[in-house]
């Protein structure tokens, strides 16, 4: 069971009991250091929040916008990427892109280039942004630079369907090994109607996004899952959930290749309104966010929970990267 004691750093960044001590800094082979980095979105202040791992040296890089849900870094290229909702009755979220200390902002996906984006995810390999289009009840992939946008699954279609909560999908991930992405569909508000789902990243030949069948449904009646992680080494799904407890405000895990039927294993039961999660699978640990404004991080198997930061608006996407730092020498 998650401890309930945690060192607590406030809004002020002072640090209410004493804090693990700091880790060795790894050298690259240029004599350059890596630093682990925290990127958080809060959508009350149409911010992006940049941190140690641990909440210290906290600053907004990017301010001004759209009500911004889902980030992610790609860090040897310097980039954040991230989903600006809009208004979910207008048709004109948008994804942008920033340096990672945010200068050289620009837009991507152009307004109503995707309808509500949520969750976002890089896949390097092919170079390719994956997101979830919730009220476009759609899975969507672009290249880096925005360009030949595609959609991956279609739930429905019209007005109609949209009033379906049932078809909004929200958290998204990759699989790029064996050719998988995975996305949640979170149902209306505690009706135990969400889901976890999993198709290929190749398109069935002859089918489209509302008719591929090659659609498997690996978790059914999840109070309402969100956003998603994956842990490719320990073939493992990490997820948060904003239903009501038991089973809701949790963070989750099982096994990519779970049998049906068996029940996900909850690792943290006390989040307020849980968004966001990200691995570091290096350091075996996790790191989330929730809507109560609050940062926690904690091992990969939800022990040594610990508040990093809390009232600090309604936060929604995280994101975790190791950044290169030129050496001075």
């Amino acid at each position: 069971m998650p401890i309930e004691k945690r060192d607590v750093i406030s809004p002020e960044g002072g640090s209410t009991t004493k804090t693990n001590a700091s880790k060795p800094t790894p050298v690259t082979s240029e004599g350059n250091v890596t630093r682990g980095r925290l990127f958080v979105l809060d959508i009350s202040g149409g911010r992006i929040l940049s941190m140690l791992p641990d909440g210290s040296d906290r600053t907004a890089i990017v301010t001004g916008c759209r009500h911004p849900d889902g980030i992610v870094v790609d860090a040897e290229a310097g980039h954040i990427y991230w989903t600006d909702m809009g208004a979910p009755n207008l048709n004109d979220g948008s994804i942008e892109r920033a340096d990672v200390d945010g200068q050289n902002r620009r837009t991507i996906v152009p307004k109503g280039g995707t309808f509500t984006p949520k969750q976002i995810h890089l896949e390097k390999q092919t170079g390719k942004l994956y997101w979830s289009d919730r009220e476009g009840m759609r899975v969507m992939r672009s290249n880096l630079d925005g360009s030949k946008i595609e959609t991956l699954v279609e739930t429905g279609q019209g007005d109609a369907d949209r009033r379906d909560e049932r078809r909004w999908c929200v958290g998204i991930a990759v699989d790029p090994v064996r050719g998988h992405f995975y996305w949640t569909q979170k149902g209306a508000d505690n009706a135990g109607q969400g889901r976890i789902l999993r198709a290929g990243l190749t398109m069935p030949i002859g089918q489209s996004a509302i008719s591929r069948t090659d659609i498997e449904v690996l978790f059914d009646g999840l109070p309402e899952p969100i956003d998603l992680e994956l842990d490719l080494n320990g073939r493992a799904i990490y997820w948060t959930d904003r239903g009501d407890p038991p089973r809701g405000n949790t963070v989750n895990r099982a096994a990519m290749d779970a049998e049906p039927g068996r029940s996900p294993e909850i690792l943290y039961a006390h989040l307020m309104e849980g968004i966001g999660i990200a691995l570091d699978i290096k350091g075996q640990r996790m790191f989330l966010t929730d809507l109560g404004g609050s940062v926690y991080s904690a091992k990969m198997d939800g022990s040594e929970m610990k508040t990093l930061l809390y009232a600090q608006g309604n936060l929604t996407g995280i994101a975790f990267a190791e950044l290169v730092q030129q050496s001075r020498e």
